[in-house]
């Protein structure tokens, strides 16, 4: 049965075109993805992720649970308030989900998973739990709106009061601060999101979540859809679950190496792999765009001096006007990249990315 958000019948009451999600009714579009796209690349817009799962890891050995969980160092994190891009890994090094931990206190960190992998996450925190002196805690009262875009800090600390507001003003980049008693209840705001563009991802109980999504339309703020977030994310560099990694894939063949923490003396799942994988994986994640016309999609196939891969995330870049893409090949200097569109070679160029910084196109893009 198709879930929906507290958010669902504000999403139809804008005119939302809604989709099946993963199993969650979600808005695809509330009329213009290109629209909704560039507002949010030069202005401001927001968009629903109460599908999103939250989790509190709360007890004295959450920390120690969490070296072992995550391929990154949890010991990083030092500043209550302070958060981390890791993935979970199999014990064979593949990609359970990526996710984002954050530190609020030592007895408690929160974590925020993906949607579509909501059951299998929770049953394998569960699983690896076993042992260590933790309570996993899913938190499904809590909602989540991201706020994305060059005015979307300025207008959130509009909504708050003085003390507040300064509070949120000073949030670093991956920190977030717990707020009591604002106009919406507690709040729980963080400097992150997945667009490429400043803002914040706030997490309201379900009950305050319509009247702070009013608000944020109220000020200025337009809806965003999931056509737009995917294009968004994509010029940002940002992958997917599912497209451009799962659990047949480890970080380092997914271009999140920068993720992986060796560290000495912890034992986290999946680490055999990762140092056999350290030097040099057998394939990589590379970017491309096409500058004849076209699309590039999932699926298809890409041919290299190295040998076949395929395209993961493609799409057409509202910002750059060119399609770009993912893909998955095999590892070493690729040579002449080319791609199967309805039977034609056409002929893409391997980039670096993100391909899109500060709303514009990056560097040799």
């Amino acid at each position: 049965m198709t879930r929906k958000t507290i958010l669902n019948d504000a999403h139809r009451a804008l005119g939302a075109r809604m989709v099946d999600f993963g199993g969650w009714d979600m808005p695809l579009n509330y009329g213009s993805q290109i629209e909704e796209h560039h507002h949010v690349r030069r202005d401001a817009g927001m968009f629903d992720v109460s599908h999103m799962t939250v989790v509190d890891l709360r007890g004295p050995g959450t920390r120690d649970f969490l070296r072992k969980l995550v391929a990154n160092s949890v010991d990083k994190l030092k500043v209550p308030g302070k958060a981390l891009y890791t993935c979970m890994l199999t014990i064979e090094g593949g990609i359970v989900d990526d996710l984002i931990i954050y530190f609020m206190a030592d007895d408690w960190f929160r974590l925020v998973v993906n949607a579509a992998t909501r059951e299998k996450d929770l049953a394998w925190i569960a699983s690896q739990a076993d042992g260590f002196d933790v309570v996993v805690t899913e938190r499904p009262e809590l909602a989540m709106i991201a706020v994305q875009g060059p005015k979307a800090r300025e207008i959130v600390a509009g909504l708050l009061g003085e003390a507040d507001a300064a509070k949120v003003a000073k949030l670093g980049r991956f920190a977030a601060a717990a707020l009591s008693g604002t106009a919406f209840g507690d709040l729980f705001v963080a400097r992150t999101g997945y667009t490429g563009e400043d803002g914040f991802e706030i997490v309201v109980d379900e009950a305050n979540a319509t009247a702070l999504w009013t608000a944020l339309h109220a000020a200025g703020v337009a809806p965003a859809g999931l056509g737009a977030r995917d294009t968004l994310r994509l010029e940002a560099g940002l992958a997917l679950y599912g497209q451009d990694m799962d659990e047949t894939v480890s970080p380092y063949e997914a271009a999140l190496g920068w993720t992986v923490a060796l560290d000495e003396g912890r034992a986290f799942n999946g680490r055999a792999l990762l140092e056999t994988q350290a030097g040099g994986a057998p394939r990589q994640m590379i970017g491309l765009v096409m500058d004849d016309k076209g699309v590039l999609r999932h699926g298809q196939a890409v041919a290299t001096a190295n040998g076949p891969g395929e395209i993961l995330s493609g799409t057409f870049s509202p910002t750059i006007g060119k399609a770009i893409a993912f893909a998955r090949v095999p590892a070493g200097e690729p040579g002449a990249v080319t791609v199967d569109i309805r039977g034609r070679q056409v002929p893409v160029r391997v980039v670096k990315f993100p391909f899109v910084r500060n709303g514009q196109p990056a560097d040799g893009v």
